[in-house]
């Protein structure tokens, strides 16, 4: 458990409240904390490097998480990153509904340019609702909170996995990206695919995510390379292949750089070992 815990009575406006929306425009580093309540963290443009039960994710638009009360994250290294909180206290919820249908076992998710759009019209709707005070505004807010986690439900897809084929080149190019952690990934052939111009594409990359596109990967595979060192007790040089480096001494320096430390310091510093094994 973490030391920091954000508290709901100081973020719902009363005792009876159940959803609420909070706005982080933008979100900056915050420290590793929990809260006694649940929370849906969509994120809507930037970049920055969210930490989920120790576990490290580059993050950008799209990405979706659901974190539970007894999680503990963190974020670090931001840069313009824009997100919306959906707060919710499980045992005030009054609708007659099975919540737990809804939400997944896995927090970590993505959703493409239209499950955004649906997602942000009824957050808009939601935050309007839920700071209302009238008899019907808590039913209401429910309501909508339902009607947006089962619009999470049809357009979330796990982030190394393809999407809708009506999801825009960039949705694509993401997923794609997520995809090729072990492998070199061609921009050329994924334009040629798509019948897309590289530059604008590059463009429209940056302009959305506040990186570039290899800058994006690298920090990717940098991401999963933390957690294999972390919870698996494969060699260095076996992490550096899996995640798409064929140089074991390239892959150092790069995650030297990125990190500030290497990846023996950093598989110490986790206490982790060969002791533990996890699924790659």
């Amino acid at each position: 458990m973490a030391e920091l815990i954000l508290r709901k009575t100081d973020l719902f406006t009363c005792d009876a409240q159940s959803v609420a929306v909070a706005d982080r425009y933008p979100q900056r580093v915050f420290a590793e904390h929990s809260h006694d309540f649940c929370e849906l963290v969509l994120v809507w443009r930037g970049n920055g490097l969210h930490v989920l039960n120790g576990r490290p994710y580059r993050v950008t638009r799209g990405d979706l998480f659901y974190i539970r009360a007894e999680d503990c994250h963190s974020y670090a290294s931001v840069n313009d990153l824009v997100l919306q909180n959906i707060i919710w206290c499980p045992e005030r919820l009054r609708l007659g509904v099975d919540w737990n249908e809804t939400l997944p076992a896995q927090p970590a998710w993505r959703l493409g340019g239209v499950g955004m759009t649906l997602a942000r019209q009824i957050i808009s709707q939601l935050e309007q609702e839920s700071a209302r005070e009238d008899a019907l505004s808590g039913k209401l807010a429910e309501a909508l909170f339902l009607q947006l986690l089962l619009t999470l439900q049809r357009h979330r897809y796990q982030p190394d996995r393809a999407q809708a084929q009506d999801e825009s080149v960039l949705d694509r190019l993401i997923a794609t990206l997520a995809a090729s952690l072990n492998r070199a990934f061609d921009l050329d052939a994924f334009c040629a695919q798509h019948q897309c111009s590289e530059r604008s594409l590059r463009q429209q990359f940056r302009q959305q995510t506040g990186m570039s596109i290899n800058h994006y990967l690298r920090q990717l595979r940098i991401c999963h390379a933390q957690y294999l060192l972390q919870r698996t007790g494969l060699l260095i040089s076996e992490i550096a292949m899996l995640c798409g480096f064929e140089d074991s001494n390239y892959f150092s320096v790069v995650f030297t750089r990125e990190t500030g430390v290497t990846p023996r310091q950093w598989r110490q510093r986790s206490g982790s070992g060969a002791a533990t094994e996890a699924p790659v």
